[in-house]
């Protein structure tokens, strides 16, 4: 699966952005998709992940409320938006792939198979 991520820009506090994730190679329904962040000087941070298989959606505590993730197999893009944004939701925004993981994996940087280039969110105070 090849991943292209878009629609990072500057946004100030309390607007919202929607990243985009364009999916190709193979069958986008059998894959579950997440997204993680990554701030300078920190580590890779998971966000949010959707399940292929039921369609159960996780999040990160600090994001759950805020930020909606999605797809439209039709068009083999999933989706993040991101709505009432702080400025530590400022990072590099990576999405993620693979076909076979279990929701308690999710978390984990290292058990996503196929990443995205990354698009930066900078959210001004």
């Amino acid at each position: 699966v090849q991943l292209q991520a878009s629609g990072g820009g500057l946004v100030q506090a309390g607007g919202s952005l929607r990243l985009s994730c364009a999916a190709s190679g193979r069958t986008f329904t059998s894959v579950h998709m997440g997204w993680f962040r990554q701030a300078p000087g920190k580590e890779r941070e998971f966000v949010a992940a959707l399940s292929w298989t039921d369609s159960s959606t996780y999040y990160k505590d600090s994001v759950r409320g805020r930020f909606t993730i999605s797809r439209d197999n039709a068009k083999n893009t999933g989706y993040l938006q991101m709505n009432s944004l702080k400025p530590e939701d400022t990072a590099v925004y990576y999405c993620a792939a693979r076909t076979e993981l279990s929701p308690g994996a999710y978390s984990y940087p290292s058990n996503w198979r196929f990443w995205g280039q990354g698009t930066l969110v900078t959210v001004s105070s």
